[in-house]
């Protein structure tokens, strides 16, 4: 609002300029035209400032004293007396200054910054950032969560998505439509959803694309959603197997992109000089950071406080006599479905008749990729049943617990190791240094 404010009383300073020059001119209807909208402009801010501080402001009453001197030069020029431009000029100027100094003063620099998350379970991508944001006096830290859409197999929009009423309770809430990003304009806007419409499972509300919203705010920051694997900047070949991570549209029009690393920041300057050239190299080594994700930071913080065990989830994780079992981790991802989907399935399976075996010893927590389900549903419609069919006979069985809850990382923290697909649950994983084992798809055998 200080800016806005700030933007609409240096027209003052051109407007005063311009009846100056009229004066010398003795036009006196341009004058008198000027000082009008000198009077409104200052009435506009007055009212504002009014309402958003209160009354009884010292800039106020100085926007008064300006409305008054804004009077007496209309009502001299009107009654045909002759001013001197200088000295008009100098007049309105000297009260200009005493507004713009009292307000630099008076009102408090306060930044807004909206975060837009999509996915609940996605929120611990931009969580620390959050918290330090909204722990600041000097800014009104926002969340607005977003809607999305399943795609349909043929591209189309299918179901619509809200997310907003699973987000941790001590996050506070905006609905997205009780907020006007024209009129506000957020000084940041932070997203982690890179795709726009380049996606094929999902897609944000268009009007949340990236591209869309740099014209709603000074500064768009992207933070993805995922952690890489390290790559090797050197060999070539696995950044161009790696890329698609990179080029996509929130890395293009955001006007900061946060990564996990430095490593990881120059994995992302190289893939956009392979796709635009070296022209640009520059521009993506000012705009990108990798100063590190807040995924790590929240499980790392998760693990060191400790989190109880849901009352639902007790049965699973002990035995009879009291003893806890051993809690195993299943995660299966997207990635690897896409890869092999028939051989996945069948590896799923039998992954489960082995754990069931172990039932007595070991707690299996499966917890599949958030949006494994609308994957094969867009990509895989074919599977689509039995997929299903194998996630009812799961749940059905009531050997391991199924966990599709938007709180991914009370699974992390709570297990004592991890079996399943290369993602980035593995990277969270040994960050708190839980044992890893990751699932080939090839060995199938019971």
């Amino acid at each position: 609002m200080k800016k806005q404010l700030m933007k609409l009383l240096a027209l003052l300073e051109e407007a005063h300029k311009i009846i100056a020059e009229s004066i010398e001119k003795d036009n006196r209807a341009a004058a008198k035209a000027y000082l009008e909208e000198c009077q409104n402009t200052a009435i506009a801010v007055g009212t504002k400032i009014d309402e958003t501080e209160g009354t009884g402001t010292a800039s106020v009453a100085r926007l008064e004293n300006y409305c008054d001197l804004v009077y007496t030069i209309y009502e001299q020029i009107l009654g045909g007396n002759l001013l001197k431009p200088s000295e008009t000029y100098n007049k309105l100027d000297k009260s200009y200054h005493s507004i713009v100094h009292r307000m630099e003063q008076e009102l408090p620099e306060i930044m807004e910054v909206v975060f837009l998350p999509y996915k609940a379970s996605m929120w611990d991508s931009l969580e620390s950032v959050w918290e330090k944001a909204n722990a600041d006096p000097c800014i009104e830290a926002k969340v607005i969560p977003i809607p999305y859409y399943d795609k349909n197999p043929d591209g189309s929009f299918g179901k619509l998505h809200y997310e907003g009423e699973e987000f941790p309770p001590y996050v506070p809430i905006i609905h997205y439509d009780s907020y006007d990003f024209e009129k506000s304009h957020p000084d940041e806007i932070y997203i982690h959803n890179p795709y726009d419409n380049w996606n094929v499972v999902t897609s944000v509300h268009p009007f949340f694309y990236s591209k869309n919203l740099k014209k709603y705010t000074d500064k768009l920051v992207y933070i993805p959603y995922f952690i890489l694997k390290e790559i090797d900047i050197k060999n070539k070949n696995k950044v161009m197997e790696k890329s698609h991570y990179v080029q996509l549209p929130a890395v293009i029009y955001a006007d900061e992109i946060i990564v996990q690393s430095e490593n990881m920041r120059r994995f992302y300057i190289e893939c956009m000089v392979m796709v635009a050239g070296e022209t640009v190299r520059k521009a993506y080594e000012q705009k990108i950071k990798g100063i590190g994700s807040p995924k790590i930071e929240k499980i790392r913080k998760m693990n060191d406080e400790g989190i109880e065990i849901p009352e639902e989830w007790k049965p699973y994780f002990f035995q009879p006599d009291g003893r806890k079992k051993k809690v195993v981790l299943y995660n299966t991802s997207i990635s690897a479905f896409l890869k092999e989907s028939d051989r996945m399935l069948h590896k799923m399976e039998q992954v489960f008749e082995i754990f069931k075996r172990q039932k007595d010893e070991i707690a299996l927590l499966w917890r599949p990729h958030p949006l494994m389900e609308a994957t094969v549903c867009s990509t895989r419609p074919q599977l689509y049943e039995q997929y299903l069919e194998i996630v009812e006979k799961y749940k059905r069985e009531g050997f391991g617990i199924y966990d599709d809850s938007s709180d991914m990382d009370r699974a992390l923290v709570l297990a004592d190791a991890y079996y399943g697909d290369q993602s980035s649950l593995v990277i969270l994983c040994n960050a708190i240094h839980k044992p890893i084992m990751i699932q080939n798809v090839s060995v199938a055998n019971i």
